[in-house]
């Protein structure tokens, strides 16, 4: 025992014989009210004479509990002595701003007249010793308060929708199925071919260390901010700030069609999956969005647009992408949510939220059954669409996701975003599996590679586009050649060319000089 206990205990049992014995004067009143022998029996005898005569008055009031006293007062004191061993216990930072900011938090005064900063330390760990409990109680209490309500804002609410909703999600269902179980049978086929494999994926590195720029093309007055090979390859179309998409014929960039429609900014501009294969020349073969929240329709034959959705205004519709089907068109708008029209019904069937900023980018899974969305407040989300819910949360990047794009092997996916890296998430295991720290400004656009996802290609504001081998996140090769921001990058479906735009107004084709494509 130390010094300090030493005397604490000393001073309990002095307080004990206090309340035991009292003052010598309450000891003699008592010695003389319950009637000692020798004197104390004569005086006990006068006090009962007078009693009887009348001439002493003694009350039946209430009379004091010594032995009730003295048990309540010990216990007071060992609750003081619990209390300041707990206070001597209690760690106390040493940095004097930390302990007023403690004092402060408890409702005590942060100096006291002449109080140096080891006094102040030992007020603090008195004021801990003495409520200490009650303290620890509250901050657990309000720290399951925060976790409740945190959880209650992250769960995802849903409701009931239309009828025609329901009848497209089973639409979805049933078109999705039999291609997931065509693809899932083939990469069982591939993986009894890991040599080949192997083989395979070192050939195209190689032919991707080749690749050059083929031809550059001036493509608008004002910058160009999206680029989108058509499904057979033989078509480019770009989308400018100056409200114009073009289309150019592929290799030779020569222009085919000046597309106006737009009265500002466009965002992108994308081809319906069969546009150019089996779809007619006079259907609806593209889509377009605009700042304005425009979104115009196109075909192959006119310069005008041949329709309009509309619903998006004011918001700005960012990206936009078609179902893999052809039937349903998702966008990507500015009031936090992104929309999925049915271009059969001329409606629009969904309108989702989730998302706590703008939605930036859309990208559906090769099955259809899969879609995953990027925004501004730097979340992924994949959504299922044959049930309408969130099925996996992309939680990983420090600032906006601003490019998504689906593997082709169904079960892989890309975010590029504003914190200069871009991330492969794995929807199987629910998790990234790796970061690539890509560029030295943001992620504008990350597209993979068409039919087997074996590199994907980012470009970014650093006025570079690089390739990137997939599964391992290697670099392979760094595009440059543009004087701006890099705002666009595509690959053409027949594996022939990489298409890149730019804030410097041009287009850029890049080749392999190696046979055998990309």
């Amino acid at each position: 025992m130390d010094s300090d206990e030493e005397g604490e205990a000393q001073f309990i049992a002095k307080r004990q014989k206090t309340v035991q014995y009292g003052s010598l004067e309450q000891k003699e009143r008592h010695r003389l009210a319950v009637g000692g022998g020798g004197e104390g029996s004569l005086a006990g005898d006068a006090v009962k004479a007078g009693i009887a005569a009348g001439n002493i008055n003694i009350t039946s009031g209430a009379t004091m509990d010594l032995e009730k006293e003295y048990e309540q007062s010990q216990a007071e004191l060992l609750a003081d002595f619990e209390k300041r061993k707990k206070a001597k216990k209690i760690q106390v930072s040493t940095d004097d701003s930390e302990v007023k900011a403690h004092l402060r938090k408890l409702g005590e005064p942060i100096c006291l007249f002449g109080e140096g900063p080891a006094d102040r330390r030992e007020r603090l760990r008195h004021e801990l010793g003495l409520r200490g409990e009650d303290i620890l109680k509250k901050q657990q209490k309000e720290q399951e308060t925060l976790r409740k309500k945190k959880d209650e804002e992250n769960v995802t609410w849903y409701h009931e929708g239309p009828t025609s909703l329901k009848e497209a999600r089973l639409w979805i269902a049933e078109y999705s199925i039999p291609r997931a179980q065509s693809r899932i049978a083939k990469q069982k086929e591939e993986k009894n071919f890991a040599a080949q494999k192997t083989v395979k994926a070192q050939d195209i590195q190689k032919r991707l260390r080749a690749v050059n720029n083929e031809s550059s093309q001036i493509g608008d007055t004002r910058p160009l901010s999206f680029c989108q090979f058509s499904p057979n390859s033989k078509m480019l179309a770009t989308a400018s700030w100056s409200g114009l998409c073009k289309l150019w014929s592929i290799p030779d960039c020569s222009p085919i069609r000046t597309l106006r429609g737009h009265n500002c900014n466009v965002g992108a501009i994308v081809f319906h999956p069969q546009a150019t294969i089996s779809l007619e020349d006079s259907a609806c073969c593209m889509a377009s969005c605009g700042q304005d929240g425009a979104v115009k329709l196109w075909n192959l034959v006119s310069d005008e647009p041949v329709a309009d959705i509309e619903g998006h205004a004011p918001y700005r519709v960012a990206r936009l992408a078609y179902h893999p089907s052809g039937r349903f068109l998702a966008t990507c708008c500015f009031d936090n949510s992104w929309r999925l029209w049915d271009l059969e019904a001329q409606e629009e069937i969904l309108h989702q939220e989730g998302h706590s900023k703008p939605v930036y980018d859309i990208s559906f899974q090769c099955d259809g059954a899969l879609a995953v969305t990027g925004g501004m407040d730097g979340y992924g989300r994949v959504w299922d669409l044959r049930t309408g819910r969130c099925v996996m949360f992309l939680e990983g990047h420090l600032k906006s996701v601003l490019a998504v794009d689906y593997a082709p092997d169904g079960y892989h996916l890309a975010t590029g975003s504003e914190d200069n890296t871009a991330k492969i998430w794995d929807v199987r295991q629910r998790k990234c599996i790796y970061t690539i720290p890509a560029h030295n400004n943001l992620v504008s656009k990350i597209k993979f590679q068409p039919n087997n996802g074996r590199y994907l290609v980012t470009a970014s504001y650093d006025s570079t586009a690089k390739i990137w081998a997939h599964p391992i996140g290697a670099p392979i090769k760094t595009l440059a050649g543009h004087e701006g921001k890099v705002t666009g990058v595509d690959i053409s479906p027949d594996l022939q060319h990489i298409a890149t735009v730019s804030f410097d107004r041009t287009f850029k084709l890049w080749t392999s000089e190696n046979k055998g494509g990309l």
